[in-house]
């Protein structure tokens, strides 16, 4: 292999390492502690994603989160897209039947999500995932994910509940992905909603016992 191949595919591992590093940003307890003095990781359900920084700050600093989780997904996926990559990434496509840019977009995208849920700042703790799952597929499959993401919004307004419509979403993803014939980007989507769905265990629970928090509280709830 010649220098310059050996560069080319070491800088395929440095886009890794850089999007685990971007995925490990918090912004979530960033936004919350600047704008409001608030550690979401001890207030209100403990996480440092979109829709606990909404319950504690307001759904400005809610949706800021979600744009910036959603981002730093979007971003090194988008620009990974057509980099060259030597020897051992294209033999990897080989096997796997794979195009070089699925082969590395998904590389990428998991260590965004790796990063988020395990973030090195945080200690390897880390948020959800949802948004961060989003980002990483505007990319790469962005009418699946809008078919998807439109189901998991419908969900969320007709029963509240933002878990629920997140675990739809990683669900439909999937199967859209399969029948769309984006089989490339299966086994992403596969792994990325097992790690949603690990990260969501609690809020299954709550779920299946009917002690789930609503993002929106109506006055009923209130009252309760």
């Amino acid at each position: 292999m010649s220098s310059l191949e050996l560069f080319l595919e070491r800088s395929g591992l440095l886009w890794i390492i850089g999007a685990y590093l971007l995925g490990s940003i918090p912004f979530g307890l960033i936004i919350a502690k600047v704008f409001c003095g608030i550690d979401p990781r001890t207030d209100g359900s403990r996480n440092v994603g979109s829709t606990n920084v909404a319950r504690l700050c307001g759904k400005k600093y809610g949706f800021l989160t979600l744009f910036c989780d959603a981002l730093k997904g979007a971003l090194p996926v988008w620009f990974s897209q057509g980099v060259y990559i030597s020897y051992g990434f294209n033999r990897m496509a080989e096997t796997f039947n794979m195009s070089s840019d699925a082969v590395l977009g998904s590389l990428v995208a998991l260590a965004c999500i790796v990063g988020h849920s395990r973030s090195i700042f945080l200690k390897f703790k880390g948020g959800k995932a949802v948004a961060t799952t989003v980002g990483v597929f505007i990319p790469l499959a962005f009418w699946q994910l809008l078919f998807a993401g439109l189901v998991c919004i419908l969900v969320i307004l007709k029963t509240r509940f933002v878990s629920l419509g997140s675990l739809v979403l990683v669900t439909l993803l999937p199967i859209a992905l399969a029948v769309s014939g984006k089989y490339d980007l299966l086994p992403l989507a596969l792994i990325i909603s097992a790690i949603v769905f690990i990260k969501h265990k609690d809020n299954i629970q709550r779920l299946l016992n009917g002690d789930e928090k609503p993002w929106i509280k109506t006055k009923k709830d209130e009252d309760n």
